[in-house]
C-alpha cells in the first residue's frame, strides 16, 4: 500500500508538520504612542533570525529587532520629534536620503513587514512630491511606499549568522523545526513512485512540473500555475 506523499501529509496535519507555537509568542510591532522608549532587554527568539529588543514606552511594551550597537538600558525616540539617529523610530518622510532603515511598514500602521532578518537594511532612495518615498532593497529593487510608513533607523544586528556553520545535522534539525519546514529536503525524482508523482527509478525522466491551481493535494507539486516557465532571456 502506498504512502501519503509529502504534500498530502502536510495537508492532513500532524505533529511533524505543525509549527512550534511557543516560538512565535513574540510579535514585532510599533507602539501607538510617541515619546521615549527604553530597552529593557535584548534576547533570542527561536522564530526570528535576529535578536529582539523588548522596549517599554509609558505603560506599553513592544518588540523590535535589535539594531547594531543596541545596549541594554539605551533610550530611543519614537514619533515626529525623533532625530535621525540609529535605533529611533520615525516616519519615512522624515528620514534623510541615503539612510539605512529596517522593519519597514508596507502600509501605515501595520507594524513593519519589510527588512526584518538579521543583518538586513534598506536605503532611503528617492522622495516624490505626492508623499511617496522609494527605498532600495539589498537586491537593488526599488519599492515605493507612503511617507507615513514608520521605519527604524540603522541595520539589524546578527549579520554574521549566515557565516556560522551548523556543524552537525541535529542543530539544523531544530533550527528548521522551529519554522515548520520539512528537512532534509530531497529531489522528487529520487523518491519512490508511491512517495511522489515524479518518483521511481525507471529512466529518471522528469515530468512537467506544472500543476493546476485547483489540482488535488496529491497533484499540487512542482510549479503551481506559474505565469511563465523556462529560462528568462
Amino acid at each position: 500500500m502506498g504512502k501519503r506523499i509529502i504534500s498530502q501529509a502536510r495537508g492532513h496535519g500532524s505533529l511533524t508538520y505543525r509549527v512550534r507555537k511557543k516560538a512565535f509568542r513574540f510579535g514585532i510591532k510599533y507602539p501607538m504612542s510617541e515619546g521615549e522608549a527604553e530597552i529593557i532587554s535584548i534576547f533570542h527568539s527561536a522564530a526570528h533570525s535576529a535578536p529582539l529588543m523588548r522596549l517599554k514606552i509609558a505603560n506599553e511594551i513592544f518588540y523590535n529587532p535589535a539594531f547594531n550597537g543596541a545596549i541594554f538600558g539605551d533610550k530611543i525616540s519614537i514619533g515626529i520629534n525623533a532625530e535621525s539617529k540609529t535605533g529611533n523610530i520615525l516616519a519615512l518622510k522624515n528620514v534623510p536620503l541615503s539612510s539605512n532603515v529596517y522593519n519597514i511598514e508596507l502600509n501605515p500602521g501595520d507594524g513593519g513587514r519589510m527588512m526584518r532578518t538579521s543583518g538586513s537594511s534598506a536605503i532611503v532612495f528617492k522622495k516624490y512630491d505626492n508623499n511617496k518615498i522609494s527605498v532600495l532593497t539589498p537586491k537593488k529593487k526599488e519599492v515605493i511606499l507612503s511617507g507615513d510608513c514608520r521605519v527604524t533607523i540603522g541595520t539589524i544586528a546578527g549579520s554574521g549568522r549566515v557565516h556560522k556553520p551548523f556543524m552537525k545535522a541535529g542543530v539544523m534539525h531544530y533550527k528548521v523545526k522551529a519554522r515548520n519546514k520539512l528537512w532534509p529536503r530531497t529531489s522528487a525524482v529520487k523518491m519512490n513512485a508511491v512517495d511522489h508523482p515524479f518518483g521511481s527509478g525507471r529512466g529518471k525522466r522528469i515530468k512537467p512540473k506544472i500543476a493546476k491551481r485547483n489540482a488535488p493535494p496529491g497533484n499540487r507539486v512542482g510549479h503551481i500555475r506559474p505565469r511563465r516557465t523556462g529560462r528568462r532571456k
